[in-house]
């Protein structure tokens, strides 16, 4: 007998009840005020979708074994989702059985994540732009001297705390740091809900997600709505203590050959008030070179 998928079964709940009749070009048949629930029904979804009423509730209940491509697609179709939902909802159907495998094998051993030395180089490379490599489950791999000072040093926490959700939601510099931290922090949530149904065994993820639902009531409304969020670019707004304001576009760029690993880079427009900013942070976190460290003039100075 299959599982049960519990995540599967709580993220069908939730977009179910985003929705109402009118979106979907329904009309109900009975009034508003006569409806017990506040979305769709199950069996609305079902004739959405071009299923019965008992196949859809076998599926919202969790117990599949295995769903069809047409099904997933005439399924998303119906609960109108986003293509990030849409892929989202692909994972959970398709890791299930891989999950179910998983388990009933053992777990098998886990290499700590790491970020190439290559990739590493690329963030010395980028002195002008604060630059990251995100991994599974949110964790930071490494940064360069310019993301330090725009969020935190990831380097001067131990390695379990290097992670843009737990800082993001427990540390009280981050609600400072961004000047938009309610929609940072459900999209920072809904980025780590993606990368948990990509790899529901991970015991890394599963024990962030532990730890930030004890910790963090913000964290535990904004998960239980079951947004899933991919990041890929945008505009961060942040407020930083020794320059201010900085609007900042990123873009995250994929690794190659590194599976979940990310480069997000964050940059200003060209002349802009945040530009400006940006050089000032990076002639802030310059080091103060002397004579001393550097050889090289010392040994070319001409002797008198």
């Amino acid at each position: 007998m299959a599982g049960i998928n519990a995540e599967l079964r709580d993220f069908l709940r939730a977009v179910r009840g985003r929705l109402r009749p009118s979106d979907v070009g329904l009309t109900p048949g009975r009034s508003t005020a006569a409806r017990r629930v506040t979305g769709l029904r199950r069996e609305e979804v079902a004739q959405l979708a071009g299923l019965s009423v008992d196949y859809y509730a076998r599926l919202e209940q969790g117990r599949t074994r295995q769903v069809g491509s047409a099904v997933i697609r005439a399924l998303a179709d119906a609960l109108q989702l986003s293509a990030t939902e849409r892929d989202y909802l692909f994972t959970l159907v398709n890791t299930q059985a891989d999950s179910s495998r998983t388990t009933a094998a053992g777990p098998g051993p886990r290499r700590p994540q790491r970020a190439r030395p290559g990739a590493r180089r690329l963030l010395e490379v980028l002195d002008n732009a604060p630059a990251f490599i995100l991994g599974r489950g949110t964790a930071i791999l490494a940064m360069n001297d310019l993301a330090r000072a725009l969020m935190f040093d990831a380097d001067q926490r131990p390695v379990r705390e290097r992670n843009l959700a737990l800082w993001t939601f427990l540390d009280p510099e981050a609600r400072e740091r961004y000047v938009d931290w309610d929609t940072v922090a459900p999209d920072t949530a809904a980025m780590l809900r993606v990368h948990a149904a990509e790899d529901p065994t991970d015991p890394e993820i599963s024990a962030i997600v532990g730890e930030l639902s004890v910790k963090s009531d913000e964290f535990r409304r904004v998960w239980a709505a079951h947004h899933v969020f991919e990041c890929t670019h945008g505009r961060k707004r942040f407020n930083h203590p020794v320059v201010g304001r900085l609007d900042l576009d990123y873009e995250a760029l994929d690794i190659p050959d590194s599976p979940g690993q990310a480069l997000h880079i964050y940059t200003a427009p060209r002349g802009s008030r945040s530009e400006e900013g940006l050089q000032h942070l990076t002639r802030w976190t310059a080091p103060t070179l002397t004579p001393d460290d550097l050889p090289l003039a010392r040994e070319t100075r001409p002797e008198h």
